[in-house]
C-alpha cells in the first residue's frame, strides 16, 4: 500500500480538479461554467490564502493546494507545516487566515481569537482523520503488538532493551533482538504530542502520570528532533528507535505496532481510525459552527484505533474583508467536499470524513462572513 499510493496521486488529483466544479462551490453553482470562476455566490475568488500549522496534514495539504490553485486560476494557497501550535499562534495573532492543527482550540484560545475573528471568534473545522503510528526501527522486525501500558513504559524510558520480558510477552514466535530502545519525541508544540499524550494519560493512567499536551514532558529523556518529518528521519536513521508519527510519512524500514484493544490487538488502518472518530462526542459548550470532538481513547471496540487524530483547520468566523472571506470558503469547501476528502486519502492515507460531518464542516464553512 506504501509503495502504491503515490502512484496513484496523480489521477487522484485529475478527478479532484475535475469534481471541483461541482463540488467547491456547494449548492449555490447554478451553473456548468468552469469551477476557476466560481466561489460561494457565483464570485470568481483570486489572491493568496496563507495558512501555518500541522505538519500531520502536510501531504494532504500539497494535493489541496495543487488541485484548488488549478481549478481557480489566480488564486493560491500557501502553507507552513510549522507545527499545531505555530498555527494555532498564527490565527488567534492574525498573521495566517487559517491555522492547520491537530488539536482543537482550548476554551481559553476560543476567548483569545475574538480579537482577530470577530465577536464569534474562530471555529474548529475537522478536515483529516489519521492513525497516529507507533513507528519502530528494529532489523528484520515490522511488526509489534503493543498494549497501552507497554507503550507508555517505552516513551517513559522504563523498558530499555527491544528483548524485555514486558514485550516478549506480547510478542510470542517473534524474534526481539537484544538491543538498546531509544524513545524519540517531538521537540516542537505539537497536535500529534496533544493526541498521543491524551492516549497514554487515558490508557496508561498508572504510568503515564503526566498531563496530555502539545509539548513532550521535559523530565523524560530521549532524542527529539522537529515536525513529522524530523521524527521519521531520526528514527530510519536509528536501529532500536522508535517514535509515534501521521501514519502518512511512515514508510521504508520502518515497523508499525498494532495496539490492544479491548482483547484484541488492532492494526494500524484509516477505516480503523474513522471508526473511532465515529465513537468520539462533540465538545461540550462550543457553538453550533464548532465541530470539535473529544475522542474516547479507553474503548473497547476492536474495529477501532485509538491512537488517532482529527486534524482541523481553524478559521474566523468573521473576515475583515470580502474577498478574503470569499476565499477561505472556496478553499474549505473543496477541502471537506468528497473530492478534497479522496484526494487526501490518496495522498496521505487518511480517512475521509463520514457523510454527517461532512455536512456539518460544509454547513459551518457556508457560515463564514466578512464584515458588515
Amino acid at each position: 500500500m506504501k509503495a502504491t499510493r503515490f502512484g496513484r496521486n496523480a489521477a487522484i488529483a485529475v478527478l479532484a480538479v475535475g469534481a471541483l466544479a461541482l463540488t467547491a462551490c456547494g449548492s449555490d453553482n447554478a451553473t456548468n461554467t468552469p469551477a476557476a470562476t466560481q466561489t460561494t455566490a457565483g464570485v470568481k475568488v483570486t489572491g493568496t490564502l496563507t495558512g501555518i500549522g500541522s505538519s500531520a496534514q502536510g501531504a494532504a495539504m500539497d494535493a489541496w493546494k495543487t488541485n484548488f490553485a488549478s481549478a481557480n486560476a489566480g488564486a493560491t494557497v500557501q502553507y507552513s507545516p510549522d507545527g499545531s501550535g505555530a498555527g494555532r499562534k498564527a490565527i488567534l495573532d492574525g498573521s495566517a487566515q487559517f491555522a492547520g492543527s491537530d488539536a482543537y482550540l482550548t476554551d481559553a484560545e476560543l476567548a483569545s481569537s475574538k480579537t482577530k475573528c470577530g465577536p464569534d471568534g474562530a471555529i474548529n473545522i475537522p478536515v483529516y482523520i489519521s492513525p497516529i503510528a507507533v513507528a519502530f526501527n528494529i532489523p528484520n522486525v515490522k511488526d509489534l503488538k503493543l498494549d497501552a501500558t507497554t507503550v507508555a513504559k517505552i516513551f517513559r524510558g522504563q523498558i530499555t532493551n527491544w528483548n524485555d520480558p514486558a514485550i516478549a510477552a506480547l510478542n510470542a514466535g517473534v524474534t526481539l533482538p537484544d538491543l538498546k530502545v531509544t524513545p524519540v519525541n517531538r521537540s516542537d508544540d505539537s497536535g500529534t504530542t496533544q493526541n498521543f499524550t491524551d492516549y497514554l494519560a487515558a490508557a496508561a493512567p498508572s504510568v503515564w502520570t503526566d498531563k496530555a499536551a502539545g509539548l513532550w514532558p521535559a523530565s523524560l529523556k530521549g532524542e527529539n528532533a522537529k515536525g513529522t518529518s524530523g521524527v521519521v528521519k531520526t528514527v530510519t536513521d536509528t536501529p532500536g528507535a522508535v517514535t509515534y508519527a501521521d501514519d502518512s510519512a511512515v514508510s521504508g524500514k520502518l515497523g508499525t505496532a498494532q495496539i490492544k484493544v479491548g482483547s484484541d490487538f488492532v492494526k494500524i488502518s484509516a477505516d480503523a481510525a474513522a471508526k473511532a472518530v465515529e465513537l468520539g462526542k462533540p465538545v461540550a459548550g462550543r457553538t453550533t459552527g464548532d465541530l470539535s470532538i473529544k475522542l474516547d481513547r479507553t474503548i473497547t471496540d476492536s474495529s477501532a484505533y485509538p491512537v488517532v487524530l482529527v486534524s482541523y483547520h481553524v478559521v474566523c468566523t468573521t473576515y475583515d474583508k470580502q474577498e478574503t472571506a470569499d476565499l477561505v470558503k472556496a478553499f474549505e469547501s473543496y477541502v471537506v467536499s468528497d473530492a478534497g476528502q479522496q484526494a487526501a486519502a490518496g495522498s496521505a492515507k487518511s480517512a475521509p470524513l463520514s457523510k454527517a460531518l461532512q455536512d456539518k464542516a460544509k454547513a459551518a464553512v457556508d457560515s463564514i462572513k466578512a464584515k458588515a
